[in-house]
């Protein structure tokens, strides 16, 4: 799976995708993470690509031509391609969602805004898909692409080390326990359940079940 990244700010995925499992998979090449800076893409000699938005309002806008150009070197000549467009008017993002992309996409193309956002021309173009992560608005797009990548990944065979890892593919609890089995704090006792010691499949798989 190869993500990517259109965005201003590339540094900013620097320390996620340096730790953990997502470190690991993109040094085992399950993933790859690249990024394509509007900013590199524009003929303005200081680098600029923001400009008052038309019919006025705060903020800036982001020009369409040198994000346009970005998607263009991203896409390339790949043909099995999905392109997102973070925008928090949109479809919102599940688990489902990117099991689904996952299962269909070798490439992901996704636009991260900043400002008062991005050139509508630029959807229009490529017929995008507007994804949202919540019913909320943040600074830019770059967190919503890092909880992109970081839930697609989990849907590449690999990434987890073992697949059954995958929540959606196994009964999971909101509540895990582990050794030690009991310990005091402030003079009352703490206990693992009963059901998670004794032993018995079914009626721990029930437990969990009535705790997902």
């Amino acid at each position: 799976m190869h993500f990517h990244i259109i965005t201003l700010f590339e540094k900013s995925f620097d320390s996620y995708l340096g730790e953990s499992i997502l470190k690991r998979a993109i040094e085992d090449k399950k993933i790859k993470v690249s990024f394509y800076n509007p900013r590199n893409f524009t003929k303005d000699k200081f680098a600029r690509v923001d400009r008052a938005p038309y019919g006025g309002g705060p903020g800036m806008v982001i020009q369409a031509e040198p994000v346009v150009k970005a998607i263009e070197k991203a896409v390339g000549k790949k043909k099995n391609v999905k392109i997102i467009f973070l925008s928090p008017n949109g479809k919102q993002f599940t688990n489902q969602y990117a099991e689904r992309i996952a299962s269909k996409h070798t490439d992901i193309v996704i636009i991260s805004g900043r400002y008062e956002g991005i050139d509508a021309r630029v959807k229009k173009i490529f017929k995008t898909e507007d994804i949202s992560i919540g019913p909320f608005v943040l600074t830019g797009g770059e967190l919503p692409a890092m909880l992109i990548i970081d839930v697609v990944a989990r849907q590449v065979e690999g990434v987890l080390g073992n697949f059954d890892s995958v929540e959606e593919r196994r009964i999971s609890s909101s509540e895990v326990y582990t050794r030690p089995e009991s310990f005091v704090h402030k003079g009352k006792k703490y206990s693992v359940p009963k059901v998670l010691l004794s032993g018995h499949q079914a009626k721990i798989e029930e437990w969990k079940k009535k705790r997902k």
